[in-house]
């Protein structure tokens, strides 16, 4: 019914179920006819075994994949998300193949924010997340889907730093293969927002800032109006190498990571190793 009303108001609705029993090929067929168009499914490692440990319920990897397989027989487009930390971030290109094979729209990599059940020792180090971009950008130039991040908007700046090393005339035109580096970056409060369970309003689900309640709130104009929401949109204003990095509206680096790890979400994204030009400007040289 939620979906129906949502469709029939003018929204592409897309759904996020957990693998469980009830994830069948009748209730997605049901989903598509209420209108959704897209369900996103999560798989976190390239085989059964590692996948199942990770979330912690035997047979979760073979449901998801049967799920994939029912929502593209339903019409539904299919996506997966892959947390990517220390456990994985060297096996999980490995599921690529697999992935091809499940004809899906986009793949979609959570680099982990430290906060619920993850632990500061699962974020990838600058020098790793970096080699991630690296392979994910090699994934993206061969295969069928498109490829993005969640909270690693850095991500487009290092697509940006290797697409401004090739020839002109072999550059992507219009970000094609990746249509969102057209646009500013999506972070915590900036094009996105996060209502809880309870009716809270967040920047995101990882940056508990509480900024009103949809309960006694106006949502719209608690967006465009309170002062932590209106701060993620200026990139300018943020402490360290992000607030005066040339790719700081392009990027703007994860709000939610600065904060989990500094203490401080206008911090300088914590797993960049980018060096931005006015602070190599400022270094004499020896």
């Amino acid at each position: 019914k939620v979906v129906e009303y949502a469709t029939n108001k003018g929204l592409r609705v897309a759904v996020s179920p957990s693998a469980t029993g009830r994830l069948r090929a009748e209730a997605l067929q049901a989903l598509s006819r209420a209108g959704c168009k897209r369900i996103s499914l999560s798989i976190d490692a390239a085989t059964e075994e590692e996948h199942d440990r990770f979330r912690g319920v035997k047979g979760s990897f073979k449901r998801t994949i049967d799920g994939a397989h029912w929502a593209r027989e339903a019409g539904l487009e299919v996506q997966i998300n892959t947390t990517i930390s220390r456990f994985n971030h060297e096996t999980i290109w490995d599921l690529v193949p697999t992935l091809e094979q499940l004809d899906i729209a986009l793949w979609s990599l959570f680099f982990i924010v430290p906060t619920g059940r993850a632990k500061v020792e699962d974020v990838l180090s600058a020098q790793e997340t970096e080699e991630a971009f690296r392979r994910l950008y090699g994934v993206s130039k061969t295969a069928s889907f498109h490829v993005k991040t969640t909270e690693a908007p850095h991500y487009r700046r290092f697509v940006a730093q290797k697409e401004a090393q090739m020839p002109a005339r072999e550059r992507p035109a219009g970000g094609e293969g990746m249509p969102w580096m057209a646009f500013p970056a999506i972070r915590d409060g900036k094009g996105f927002v996060f209502v809880s369970h309870t009716g809270e309003i967040c920047p995101s689900g990882f940056l508990p800032y509480v900024v009103g309640n949809v309960r006694h709130d106006n949502l719209l104009q608690t967006y465009q109006s309170d002062p932590i929401m209106q701060r993620l949109r200026a990139p300018e204003t943020f402490s360290g190498k992000c607030g005066v990095c040339e790719f700081n509206n392009l990027c703007g680096g994860s709000r939610a990571r600065a904060y989990t790890m500094t203490g401080d979400a206008f911090a300088s994204e914590p797993t960049c190793t980018y060096v931005p030009a006015a602070l190599r400007a400022a270094v004499p040289s020896s």
